[in-house]
């Protein structure tokens, strides 16, 4: 029986935790499937029945030979790849587009890390592919890495397709949709990939699995799931995971019709003067942009009629379509673009901000205070700072903050980009470290 049948057949009286006790009179979402491993209903951290098997049906339907479940997201699935592959200490070799959880657990292994650049978009001014001779090049001169962690693909939807002898981490969290129709992307190909089932297929939130191509390395990343991941699995989002894969044993004809979906609104959008759809690789990803518009106010505009965009950039605003996508969704967005009010082209800042220089690594331990963004520069930084989506970061610990990351930083912040900081003093102030 699947896991979801058993959670609604449930007719025993539950004194055990959740402390609600399934009790209706709370009106709390989803607790009718809110229980803990009870008899029959096996546990995520040695999974031997009805999780073993719904492990084992991820697997074989994604096309990997190992599959681990995550209800921590991709964070856990990335903190636990990398402490699996890399010995506290040794070298690292990570796209600097990759999402904060990398360089977090690059900070928990104090790992000595190398950055591969990628091709920078000049249209959007984000980081896009990275190209093989890059990775090889940083191979070369650094014979002693153990392993290479990539984005792909990116948040805005650029694939890269790389190959190395050592350890390859891919973290796909935006992609657990790829190839699951001809139309898109082929699955993303590595050691150890990382996918996010609720970012882009029909699953709650916070939902992920972590793909094993490269057994040898299984053990150890389960080692580590099991450390990051909490000790109290939620069967409400292990439901959800059960319902997403029953829907991926079926979902030909639902990809047909969304691509049809798709492909009308692409048609359609093209037809609106002022607006803008950047082609990337995965037709899902919607990179839009409106002349004469920031990203934040075309993100507004949206707002106010009805649309909540995934995020918003200096330039333009993110769309996350999917499978569950709607006619009357495609419709309203369709509408909403097409009575945006025309205006005069804006000077768009897509430059490629310089990579900062690191002065030590970010695990080392340093006193900090707080600094007044104007007398920052020159500084070394001592917190993360990010735009938010994606989390990545724009600056970390350990690296010198020049007068560059700070006129980036207020540019963004003027124009309605969502900058955090871990030690969450921006607008005014950046952690560094005391002199």
């Amino acid at each position: 029986m699947k896991l979801n049948d058993k959670l609604s057949k449930l007719n025993t009286y539950p004194f055990h935790m959740p402390g609600h006790k399934r009790n209706e009179k709370f009106n709390i979402t989803g607790a009718w499937s809110d229980i803990t491993e009870m008899n029959g209903f096996d546990n995520l951290h040695c999974p031997k029945g009805i999780l073993s098997e719904l492990e084992k049906d991820i697997s074989n339907l994604f096309g990997y030979k190992k599959s681990i479940i995550s209800v921590n997201g991709s964070t856990c699935g990335i903190l636990s790849a990398i402490c699996a592959v890399c010995e506290k200490g040794e070298k690292i070799i990570i796209a600097r587009n990759c999402h904060k959880s990398v360089y977090d657990a690059c900070f928990l292994q104090e790992l000595d890390v190398i950055y591969l650049e990628p091709e920078f978009i000049d249209e959007l001014g984000v980081y896009g592919r990275i190209n093989q001779k890059t990775v090889d090049n940083a191979l070369k001169e650094n014979s002693d890495a153990k392993a290479i962690v990539i984005t792909s693909p990116t948040y805005e939807g650029i694939v890269s397709e790389i190959k190395c002898e050592i350890p390859l981490i891919v973290d796909a969290a935006h992609g657990a949709h790829f190839g699951f129709a001809e139309w898109l992307p082929k699955k993303a190909d590595g050691d150890i990939i990382i996918q996010s089932l609720h970012k882009t297929l029909p699953c709650l939130t916070q939902t992920a699995v972590v793909h094993i191509n490269n057994e040898g390395y299984f053990r150890k990343v389960k080692m580590y799931m099991d450390i990051f991941e909490t000790s109290s699995p939620s069967y409400v989002l292990l439901s959800s995971v059960d319902i997403c894969v029953d829907f991926l044993k079926a979902c030909r004809e639902a990809f047909e019709k969304y691509k049809s979906l798709i492909d009308g609104f692409y048609k359609r959008v093209k037809k609106i003067e002022n607006i803008s759809v950047y082609p990337n690789d995965d037709l899902t990803r919607l990179i839009i942009s409106a002349k004469g518009y920031t990203g934040a106010e075309l993100a507004e505009h949206l707002r106010n009629n009805k649309i909540e965009p995934e995020g918003a950039t200096l330039n333009f605003v993110i769309l996350i379509s999917t499978v569950a996508d709607t006619q009357k969704g495609f419709e309203l967005l369709y509408n909403a673009l097409s009575s945006i009010e025309k205006r005069s082209d804006i000077k768009r800042f897509t430059k490629k901000i310089t990579i900062p220089q690191k002065r030590y690594k970010s695990s080392e331990s340093e006193k900090a205070v707080a600094t007044p963004l104007e007398k920052s520069v020159g500084k070394i930084c001592a917190a993360y700072i990010f735009a938010y989506p994606p989390d990545v970061p724009i600056i970390i610990p350990g690296e010198i903050i020049s007068e560059e990351i700070i006129s980036y930083i207020r540019l963004c912040l003027e124009n309605g980009v969502n900058m955090i900081s871990d030690d969450n003093l921006l607008p005014d102030s950046i952690l560094t470290k005391a002199e």
